[in-house]
């Protein structure tokens, strides 16, 4: 038995190659493993090669594998674009209707299932996929019982007899690949898992949950890959509340009609990603100068311009610190697991309304559409805070001619905030420089001190958990630092470097801006080196670092930016090259 292995489906785009990875993942979450799964898709609809791997564990784990033990094949270039990646003495269960080929220098074996004909005759070749699934149910030695249950789940709608074409498709795929290999292959059977539940889900769907249990109750977004599905949940889920989504023509609309909903008194935000980001930039500066509460999600992925909708990178650091124009007050947190999707996005409106300003929450590809085993949420951590919020309380009554002080001059800087209609709350807005009441100022003297009250709120800004420590040594030889969806596989490699007797620590960002320095110096101080790893070209979070902490000396980079996700060996690799070079330890 084995406590872990690797499996990945794989095909043309369009042709329901996610409906196999979601049934094996869904049965093996109900029997207690442990997930993480990356989808590879292209930014087209239909055709071109995708593939979904999902990693299989009987313990806690939140990366990628370097490698693969099974490959599910639907066609001739699912082979040739992944079969380098299996172990030696791996597997390849593949479509007989191609007429499979493996390269002759690979120690793999080869299992030909005819899918598509046991498909055919049990009424459509569409059921090909459930064949495979079986296929894969016998070679591993699964229980057969939680797949059927999926299977009665996602297709009950459609009637008893779909649902036992499927059950018959999952059977006969079971037997046809037993059949071929001679009984379950032995060195695939998963240790038993430990029965428990958890939740099975990417960081979008965390981040759209997070975003109902703070009281959220509008939402407008244009879609874009990878924040699509915050949108699409929110969009079935939100009515429910009472709550509304509205597409919108573009993503201008988007973040003017949030900052209006917010202005109003609703709690309300949009999410995109980089592109969508790069527009909204002047109205996230309107929100800053009105000082009006809005929270924004963007979902990094490969760019500038278009570049590489469906694929992971790290390149937004910059533009969400830096794009707006002027200055203003402004949040960044960055959650590194999917529980803290849905957290972070709960206390990101709390922040927003508390601060009175724009809070980004900053998420990668890997995080909002890979999935994770997620341990049961706990909404009882959930709290409502709205800062010094009025709309729900009697104002004092004033004269018709005197206005509510809405920017009024306070020790934090935060002013107390009404809704319109609001008897004796009356005031201007404007996104010029005004006065406390509103109304536009150029003076010299206000500008200055409404520009000192307003960059005055975050001074000394931090959130609870502004970094995750990881930190055994004192002393230690290497420091590992990084953002989102990296921990997982930085923790995996640095398991492998510390068998070697070297003294690791590791810190993850949370809180980007305003940066932790006070946190982060004491580890950077202590470090012999420090090993910044990020998924972009010119290593912005080092940029970070060195600007608000300094040891420029110490800092060295382990960068990635091909679209695809870390491995722990890249990251191991990448580190021990640098010792060496370097001559670093």
């Amino acid at each position: 038995m084995v406590d872990q292995l690797s499996w990945k489906v794989g095909g043309q785009q369009g042709e329901g190659i996610e409906k196999p990875g979601d049934l094996f993942a869904t049965a093996l979450n109900r029997l207690g493993y442990y997930l993480y799964g990356y989808r590879h898709f292209s930014s087209r609809i239909k055709g071109g090669h995708t593939n979904n791997k999902i990693r299989v564990s009987t313990r806690p784990m939140r990366s990628l594998p370097d490698d693969l033990d099974i490959l599910v094949a639907f066609d001739q270039e699912t082979i040739d674009v992944n079969v380098r990646e299996l172990k030696k003495g791996g597997v390849v269960i593949a479509d007989l209707k191609f007429n499979p080929a493996l390269p002759e220098d690979v120690d793999v074996r080869l299992v030909s299932v005819p899918f598509t004909e046991i498909a055919k005759g049990l009424g459509s070749t569409l059921m090909k996929n459930m064949v495979a699934v079986g296929a894969t149910i016998g070679i591993m030695d699964l229980p057969i019982e939680p797949f059927q249950e999926v299977v009665t789940e996602l297709w009950g709608r459609k009637g008893q007899t779909v649902v036992e074409k499927n059950m018959a498709a999952l059977e006969e795929g079971k037997k046809a690949a037993l059949d071929i290999v001679g009984g379950p292959l032995p060195e695939f059977k998963l240790a038993p898992a430990d029965g428990k539940k958890r939740l099975f889900m990417i960081g979008n769907e965390a981040l759209a949950l997070g975003a109902i249990a703070a009281g959220v109750r509008f939402m407008s977004a244009y879609p874009i890959t990878p924040s699509s599905e915050i949108m699409e949940y929110l969009i079935k889920t939100l009515p429910k509340f009472g709550g509304t989504v509205i597409q919108t023509e573009d993503e201008l609309a988007a973040i003017v009609m949030a900052i209006g909903a917010n202005y109003g008194g609703a709690r309300a935000f949009t999410a995109s990603a980089g592109p969508g980001l790069s527009l909204m930039t002047e109205a996230i500066g309107l929100a800053g100068m009105t000082e009006t509460p809005v929270v924004i999600v963007d979902t990094q992925r490969g760019g500038p311009s278009t570049g590489l909708p469906t694929k992971q990178e790290q390149s937004d650091l910059n533009a969400m610190v830096y794009s707006t124009h002027g200055e203003i007050p402004k949040i960044v947190i960055a959650p590194s697991t999917v529980e803290e999707c849905f957290y972070d996005m709960a206390e990101a409106f709390n922040l927003a309304e508390e601060y009175q300003c724009p809070v980004i929450v900053l998420t990668d590809l890997a995080l909002s559409l890979g999935k994770q085993t997620v341990e049961p949420l706990d909404y009882d951590r959930v709290e409502i805070r709205r800062g010094k919020y009025l709309g729900d309380e009697t104002l004092p009554e004033r004269p018709k001619e005197e206005l509510f002080k809405r920017y009024e001059f306070t020790l934090d800087g935060i002013s107390p905030r009404t809704i319109p209609g609001q008897k004796y709350g009356i005031h201007h807005v404007t996104g010029v420089e005004h006065s406390e009441t509103g109304r536009p100022s150029e003076t010299a003297t206000n500008r200055k001190k409404m520009m000192d009250k307003r960059l005055q709120k975050l001074k000394g800004f931090r959130i609870k958990t502004p970094i995750h420590v990881h930190a055994p040594h004192d002393r230690p030889d290497i420091l590992f630092v990084g953002i989102n969806s990296t921990e997982g596989v930085i923790r995996e490699a640095m398991e492998r470097l510390e068998k070697e007797g070297l003294k690791i620590n590791h810190i993850h960002i949370r809180q980007l801006y305003p940066f932790p320095a006070d946190d982060v110096r004491p580890y950077l101080e202590a470090s012999e080196h420090v090993f910044v790893v990020e998924q972009n070209a010119t290593g912005q979070l080092a940029q970070h670092m060195i600007l608000n902490v300094g040891y420029r000396e110490k800092i060295h980079r382990i960068l990635k930016y091909d679209g695809n996700p870390f491995l722990p060996k890249e990251i191991e690799h990448e580190a021990r090259a640098l010792i060496k070079a370097k001559e670093l330890i």
